[in-house]
């Protein structure tokens, strides 16, 4: 069905666009803003449970476990979605603005991936829902066949004020003179309130102001299989007290965001995302209250700790406490060791954009360790990347002439280096499965 024959959707990406206009933003008053601007509480408790119907399963998507380890709490499962069958656990690589970097959608196809992650801050700087709605949505726009996951855009609340998470956890920051966020940390977000989160645009200034609501419209603009709701996502050095105000206005986002979707489900699937950084108490508090809600998957986000030893021992408190019978996701972790140690404890799927940044910087994956194609050792190395890799690249080139196109700056070493990890991380996610049904792991 085309988004144009729903009047009301249309004319709600028409005002969400709106929204986004400079324009139109700058012309308000600050004094009109101050007065629209809603104040509560920070620690006011978000709608009860009861004021949602029951989760009912979806003819449209639905998961199931096909077996159960003896050994450990890893599982092997399928999700359903309107665009194709996810087995899990399995690997989810990052396409942002709607494409694997130096790769296209039918080899992505080729090397076995399932389900593709867009951003939906990204994707509303350009080309806009509007474009996409009037493509027919993401599938069509992008011409990918398979499912696709798209966030909510929230995570630019932490990222576009901290740098990437290295960069927070080593202290490294970027400063901003203005806003006035939460958690009192700035970058070029402007401000963070219960309306939502006010960005300036990094591409061409404009002021943004993404809320639940209007991050649930461009998802329902793009048509994406699994759509997340609107959240905060605060830093890992956070005091207890802006922690606790973070995670509640997290829920209150995320309960209006349900609200939205359940208003008009397009045969698409929501996960929350449970939150609470690295403390027991609000990772509790958060498990406790969304899964009562009628959400269709759980995704683990917020702060998952400063390495993979508290990540593990978190995920061993959480994962138990989700439903069983919905999947989760892991969201923003995916290289290959903890992989290894997440999937015993049930996680279903991992996203990450490190394979495909890899190849890009001359990395790649294979079952002996890493390969830095860049070093001279590799000048005159005629065997492939990977001897047991089946991948079109080992198939068909050597260790001598990928070296070669790096040392060239050949776009298509990139684009073979980031075709070969996506395949051997598909390769490595189908291994995990075999070894679930075999009780390995």
């Amino acid at each position: 069905m085309m988004w144009r024959r729903h009047d009301s959707s249309w004319r709600a990406v028409a005002a969400l666009r709106r929204t986004f206009s400079s324009d139109a933003t700058e012309a308000i008053s600050e004094k009109s803003k101050k007065k629209r601007e809603v104040k509560i509480h920070p620690l006011t408790p978000p709608p009860p449970p009861s004021d949602f119907p029951a989760w009912e399963p979806r003819d449209f998507f639905r998961y199931e476990v096909l077996h159960q380890s003896k050994r450990s709490a890893a599982r092997v499962g399928r999700i359903h979605t309107p665009h194709g069958i996810v087995d899990t656990p399995n690997f989810v690589a990052v396409g942002t603005n709607g494409t694997l970097k130096a790769v296209d959608h039918r080899q992505a196809d080729d090397a076995g991936l399932q389900l593709m992650f867009c951003n939906t801050y990204h994707l509303l700087l350009q080309p806009g829902p509007d474009t996409i709605a009037a493509a027919g949505g993401l599938h069509k726009y992008v011409n990918r066949t398979k499912p696709i996951i798209t966030d909510s855009g929230g995570f630019q609340v932490f990222s576009l004020s901290h740098g990437s998470v290295h960069d927070e956890l080593n202290m490294k920051a970027r400063k901003s003179k203005t806003g006035s966020g939460t958690g009192e940390w700035q970058g070029t977000l402007i401000k963070v309130n219960e309306e939502g989160a006010t960005f300036r645009s990094y591409i061409d200034g404009a002021r943004i102001l993404l809320t639940p609501e209007s991050s649930v419209d461009a998802q329902k603009a793009y048509k994406s299989d699994i759509i997340i709701p609107l959240d905060e996502l605060p830093p890992y050095h956070i005091t207890p007290e802006l922690l606790e105000k973070s995670v509640y206005l997290s829920h209150r986002w995320m309960a209006r965001s349900l609200k939205r979707h359940l208003a008009n489900i397009n045969e698409q699937a929501m996960y929350a995302v449970v939150h609470g950084g690295i403390d027991r108490p609000m990772r509790q508090l958060s498990i406790d209250y969304l899964t009562q809600l009628p959400f269709d998957g759980y995704c683990i986000g917020g702060s998952l700790g400063k390495d993979r030893q508290e990540l593990v021992e978190l995920l061993k408190f959480v994962m138990p406490q989700l439903p069983a019978n919905k999947p989760n996701h892991l969201l923003g972790i995916a290289d290959v060791p903890s992989i290894e140690e997440c999937v015993p404890l049930g996680v279903d799927t991992f996203d990450s954009c490190f394979p495909t940044r890899l190849g890009r910087h001359n990395t790649l994956l294979t079952r002996n360790g890493r390969v830095n194609i860049k070093k001279r050792i590799y000048a005159r190395d005629f065997r492939p990347v990977d001897e047991e890799c089946e991948c079109h690249v080992c198939k068909n080139h050597t260790l001598a002439y990928l070296h070669h196109l790096c040392r060239a700056n050949e776009p298509m070493g990139a684009q073979l280096n980031t075709l070969h990890n996506l395949h051997y991380m598909c390769d490595f996610m189908a291994d995990q499965r075999q070894k679930i049904l075999n009780d390995e792991i």
